[in-house]
């Protein structure tokens, strides 16, 4: 159902002489239920970066206007967000209203289904924003819900639900990663000089962001040549949270074995079929996974096998973070949902450009760019859009 429908609504037509018009009160009914929806929203973005490859969940339990209990999902194998909300509510949930971005699973997983204990609680309504797509409920939930008796109230601020949770719905939709390709160039389009240099193209606002980032998204991916030029830790630093799995493309295991990325946390080296295993265990011995494909075309680790890899891997989301052929490959593969463009206030002239050949001859052909957003950070641009 769309936002502010209702299992049992009451409408507010056909009134008698004296009734008092609901159209107000409706009114009213709603905005509570999207005051408390964003509620669960913030409590559910506090699990980005840890919930994967669950969903990010947040729950309020109210009554007569007043939070009896709130909690969120922090990571698999814990509670989910409302058996912590009604945990904290304890006796008074009874009879009370359930706020939760996502439909309550009905099925026996790490943890027991949160339907049975919604019922058992004896909460009286449920107002959730977006039907979960996970096969095993998928508006199963809901529907076991209404059928003990439970209004149910589908839809509020269900666009904010799903943006949240874009990783999630389409992994466990498709199995494939949610793919983020983020570039920060000069506005004459370049991510380093002639020589190679790129430290630093946008100020540290900016790296602050991209920090975040890696700490909300489940792996940062970068070709070989970026390691070799920029030696990156590929960490989090400016910002709290975990660090990313690290995953280089290196076809022909050119990345130096002396680069700081081996330094710390889990990395993984996606690399061509049929070296010679002395030149894998040199990698092996600096902590790394090998993950081996068939050649492309262009004779490179196949892109999009990778990618599948890593979604059945439970990785839900990945940042590419580049260089040029990177970014070229991410966005010809057809598998990218979201850029993030960072402009710096500097012209390089030549230098090296942020993308190579995409394939296109015509205009009509070029990539487009949908739900468009521009923002100042710092000294910066940063413009985000949707593939």
């Amino acid at each position: 159902m769309r936002e502010g429908a209702s299992s049992g609504g009451v409408r507010a037509s056909a009134l008698a002489p004296g009734d008092v018009p609901l159209g107000p009160f409706l009114a009213m009914a709603q905005h509570d239920d999207q005051r408390y929806m964003r509620r669960a929203l913030g409590l559910a973005r506090r699990a980005l970066g840890t919930a994967s490859p669950n969903p990010c969940v947040g729950a309020v339990v109210v009554k007569d206007g007043v939070i009896l209990g709130e909690g969120y999902h922090r990571r698999p194998g814990e509670d989910h967000a409302e058996v912590l909300a009604l945990g904290r509510a304890g006796r008074r949930a009874r009879g009370s209203t359930l706020y939760v971005n996502l439909e309550p699973c009905c099925f026996q997983g790490r943890t027991p289904p949160c339907t049975e204990e919604i019922i058992r609680r004896k909460v009286a309504r449920v107002v959730c924003a977006q039907e979960d797509p996970n096969p095993r409920v998928s508006g199963r939930g809901l529907a076991r819900l209404r059928s003990a008796g439970l209004e149910v109230t589908a839809g509020v601020l269900e666009s904010q639900a799903r943006d949240l949770n874009e990783a999630y719905n389409k992994h466990i939709s498709t199995g494939l990663p949610f793919l983020v390709v983020k570039i920060a160039q000069t506005l004459d389009g370049r991510i380093a000089t002639r020589s190679g240099d790129s430290r630093w193209i946008t100020s540290f606002p900016v790296r602050r962001l991209v920090h975040r980032l890696r700490s909300q998204l489940d792996a940062v991916l970068v070709g070989w040549s970026t390691v070799r030029r920029d030696d990156p830790l590929l960490t989090v630093r400016h910002v709290r949270g975990r660090d990313p799995v690290k995953v280089i493309l290196d076809s022909r295991l050119r990345t130096p074995l002396k680069a700081r990325v081996w330094s710390t946390g889990r990395t993984v080296v996606a690399t061509c079929e049929g070296h010679e295993e002395h030149r894998l265990q040199r990698y092996r011995d600096r902590g790394a996974e090998i993950w081996e494909f068939p050649s492309d075309p262009s004779g490179r680790v196949d892109f999009k096998k990778c990618i599948r890899r890593l979604g059945r891997e439970d990785i839900t989301s990945v940042l590419v973070e580049g260089g040029q052929r990177v970014f070229t490959t991410a966005l010809r593969s057809g598998l990218t949902d979201r850029v993030i463009i960072c402009l710096a206030p500097r012209l390089l002239g030549r230098g090296k450009d942020a993308l190579g050949d995409l394939g296109i001859r015509r205009i009509a052909e070029a990539l487009p760019i949908r739900e468009m957003k521009v923002r100042r950070l710092g000294q910066d641009v940063i413009i985000t859009g949707r593939m």
